[in-house]
């Protein structure tokens, strides 16, 4: 049952880190999370009029004549969010646990990715995977996610970052970004 604590605590939560997105973020996000905006996809012969910065000089050395690299447009975006769920998630200070800081860190990108159209996802673990929500898009998804970051109760005391993410290459077909708590809200 959702506590109205926790209810209000995820409002002000939006509120806070929808600011964040339009303010500081804006126009940033591309940057951070698409590099170019294309993903290699193979290389073919030069025909005159292509670009000459998109020659593959190795391919061009083995054959003897110019190839150029072939890029493909992403369109959509997948953001899985991975928080650190073992018993440090409520490690904290007197104002602030690392729970609240990873809620408000998964907001503030969770809010960047569906303003640009993108799913995101959650992946809580602790030495293995504890809970796993599938990516989606909207706001309520998001406004999901972050709820359950702030109401999760650590099972383990063990952190092993490499089994969430063999968990998560197994598990999701799409090409991903992921973000991890665990490695600016370490201990």
């Amino acid at each position: 049952m959702l506590t109205r604590e926790l209810l209000s605590q995820v409002h002000r939560l939006e509120i806070k880190t929808r600011r964040l997105v339009n303010e500081i973020f804006s126009g940033q996000y591309e940057s951070v999370f698409r590099g170019l905006g294309m993903e290699f996809a193979e290389v073919r012969e030069y025909v005159p009029g292509d670009e000459i910065r998109w020659i593959d000089w190795n391919v061009t050395a083995r054959m003897g004549h110019p190839y150029v690299k072939k890029f493909t447009a992403e369109r959509e975006m997948t953001v899985m969010l991975m928080v650190d769920g073992s018993a440090s998630l409520r490690f904290g200070t007197a104002s602030k646990f690392k729970s609240e800081l990873a809620a408000e860190v998964a907001a503030v990108l969770g809010f960047s990715a569906i303003r640009n159209s993108d799913k995101v996802g959650l992946c809580l673990f602790s030495d293995h995977v504890e809970k796993f929500i599938r990516p989606q898009k909207g706001r309520s998804h998001t406004l999901r996610l972050v709820r359950d970051i702030l109401e999760y109760s650590p099972k383990r005391v063990a952190t092993r970052t490499e089994e969430a993410l063999r968990y998560l290459n197994r598990v999701l077909k799409r090409k991903s970004r992921g973000v991890s708590a665990h490695g600016f809200l370490s201990d």
